[in-house]
């Protein structure tokens, strides 16, 4: 079983960035994929990002793509979302999430593929 503790949120102007860590516990992280999604409020829980067990592959929502980057080293068993040039609209709690086995380009984007999630931590963008 893998427990997901997120840390790095805040609040930071706009154009500013942060970086999110996920640290990760549990002997089958390292063959888990790894996204992170977030939700503002009053809306619906949107993916973000994702990486493949190896670390090979990434995915990114067209709203983030070549702003955020994702990554993760896995002898500190921790995954990072490196967050630039940040606008008002990524203002949302943010949640690191995991799942083990294949299928990354059919099922990271999807929240319900997920069955391990950390408790989330806010990010605050203002204007």
């Amino acid at each position: 079983q893998v427990h997901l503790v997120e840390s790095g949120g805040g609040l930071v102007q706009a154009g500013g960035s942060l970086r999110l860590s996920c640290a990760a516990s549990g002997r089958t992280f390292s063959n888990y994929v790894m996204g992170w999604f977030r939700q503002a409020p009053g809306t619906e829980r949107e993916f973000v990002a994702a990486i493949s067990w190896s670390g090979g592959r990434t995915s990114y929502a067209d709203s983030v793509s070549g702003r955020f980057t994702i990554s993760r080293d896995k002898g500190k068993n921790t995954v990072y979302l490196q967050m630039n040039s940040l606008k008002p609209e990524d203002t949302a709690v943010y949640y690191c999430a995991g799942y083990g086995g294949v299928g990354f380009s059919v099922r990271a984007f999807r929240a319900s593929e997920y069955d391990t999630w950390g408790q989330g931590t806010q990010v605050t963008v203002s204007s």
